[in-house]
């Protein structure tokens, strides 16, 4: 094979670092970001945030002071401007309180495990009844019930600690006496029927509920109240007060205990009612206050070729405080193209939710489609109607009678307020729905609005039956 050199000119799409850098920034959520940032700081020293008295040193102006500042406000925050209670804790941590300590105010979750050993310490009894006990609470699992029977435990025990059948049937009935009502059970119903007991035997409707639990929980769990009223020669007033009585139960006794992490989130965009429209503006408190440090960056230019490594240091430096200062200019982009199509949302609620997808703002703002789905993930506005992830303004568009569109939003949102409403002795079935939905002009298939109603976790007409 004959070999040979040939020139050939093609373009190829390639991200720069910068770029790269944009599209990652663009993407993280706001708690993301703030951890990126001090980062950044830690790891480059010509980057610092800016302080009260950092516009008076001069050098460059600082690339993000505009977009920390919320359009229409007075001017940037500091902490003269929190009110109340945050006012009083910055100073007070400003004058060197040691005495204050916030983590001391953040409450600690405890544990089903060690709520159920701190109870077992308080109990006077023997080294032997004291480790049986502690071996039941530690063969509980997440949800406070014991995952099998007390003969599987023991045989699964060694040989040499001698423990019997009955020391651990007693060892387990005095953990069921502690609190919650229900830890040690072996099952739903038993799980009930242990927090039935402790209730006085005067309770309304006690005694159905008990037979209900013990044989027939199936056919309450389906609404088969027919059934029901059938096997335990009840009336629809006596059934009624037992299915009430079973519904005030905690179906899972660790429900109240070592609870998931808590998740906060910091809006980045807030909208408030400015002469009488809607507008959205950067939460300031979400913009981190960024520069580039002008005596280094002064000390870079000057020296020239003897910087060494602080010349790319610099440029990594500007690169970012430019493309945070981009990111909240696109996320605030973004918001107010959504607030200006959906001011019938803040003003009425979901029910006037418009139609909108990614491609309308896209096209209007002259931005790819890509670049708006990254800037509504993750991403969260606050108004006086609550906390919304700015995905949440986005919705696929139905036809209506008068030729116009309702978005799925709208129609999730009515079918809630109608189901809200029903009868509960005669629920709305799906097919009621679309002719209910059908009578107010919009046209939707019966398919779709069990869609919908799914999505909204109700359950299906039969599980909403009420006696």
């Amino acid at each position: 094979m004959k070999q040979s050199l040939q020139l050939k000119i093609a373009q190829q799409l390639t991200l720069t670092p910068q770029l790269q850098q944009s599209i990652k920034l663009l993407q993280l959520s706001t708690l993301d970001l703030q951890s990126e940032v001090d980062r950044m700081l830690l790891d480059n020293p010509l980057i610092e945030r800016m302080d009260d008295g950092a516009g008076d040193a001069g050098g460059d102006a600082p690339a993000t002071e505009g977009a920390a500042e919320a359009p229409g406000s007075d001017g940037p925050d500091s902490p003269d401007s929190l009110p109340g209670e945050l006012t009083d804790w910055g100073r007070g941590a400003a004058r060197g309180d040691d005495d204050f300590d916030p983590l001391a105010n953040v409450p600690c979750p405890v544990s089903l495990r060690e709520h159920l050993l701190a109870q077992l310490g308080e109990i006077a009894m023997s080294t032997r009844e004291h480790g049986v006990v502690s071996l039941l609470i530690e063969e509980l699992d997440e949800q406070g019930f014991l995952p099998q029977p007390l003969d599987a435990i023991l045989a699964e025990l060694p040989a040499e600690l001698g423990l019997t059948l009955e020391e651990l049937e007693d060892g387990l009935a005095l953990l069921q006496g502690f609190d919650p009502a229900g830890v040690g059970a072996l099952d739903l119903p038993g799980c009930l029927l242990l927090q039935l007991a402790r209730l006085p035997a005067v309770t309304p409707g006690l005694a159905t509920a008990r037979a209900i639990v013990q044989a027939h929980l199936p056919l309450l769990g389906q609404r088969e109240y027919g059934k029901l009223k059938k096997l335990l020669g009840v009336g629809d007033d006596e059934l009624r007060l037992a299915q009430q009585l079973i519904a005030s139960l905690t179906p899972h006794p660790a429900a109240d205990f070592g609870g998931d992490e808590t998740h906060y989130i910091v809006p980045d965009v807030l909208v408030v009612k400015r002469k009488g429209r809607w507008r959205a503006e950067l939460n300031p408190a979400a913009v981190p206050r960024l520069r580039v440090n002008p005596d280094y960056a002064r000390l870079v230019s000057e020296s020239r070729g003897e910087s060494g490594e602080l010349a790319p240091r610099l440029q990594e430096a500007k690169w970012f405080v430019k493309n945070i200062q981009q990111r909240f200019d696109t996320i605030l982009k973004v918001s107010e193209s959504i607030a200006n199509r959906q001011q019938a949302f803040f003003e009425q609620g979901e029910v006037a939710m418009r139609p909108l997808i990614l491609r309308d703002i896209a096209e209007e703002l002259g931005l790819h489609e890509s670049t708006i789905s990254r800037v509504t993930t993750q991403k969260y506005l606050l108004c006086a109607r609550g906390l919304f992830e700015l995905k949440y303004f986005f919705g696929s568009a139905l036809e209506t009678d008068s030729g116009g569109e309702c978005s799925a939003t709208a129609i999730k949102a009515l079918i809630k307020q109608l189901i809200d409403t029903e009868d509960r002795q005669a629920p709305l079935s799906d097919s009621k729905l679309v002719e209910l939905l059908n009578r107010q002009g919009i046209q939707v298939a019966r398919r779709t609005v069990a869609k919908y109603r799914e999505a909204l976790q109700i359950p299906a007409v039969a599980l909403r039956k009420a006696l």
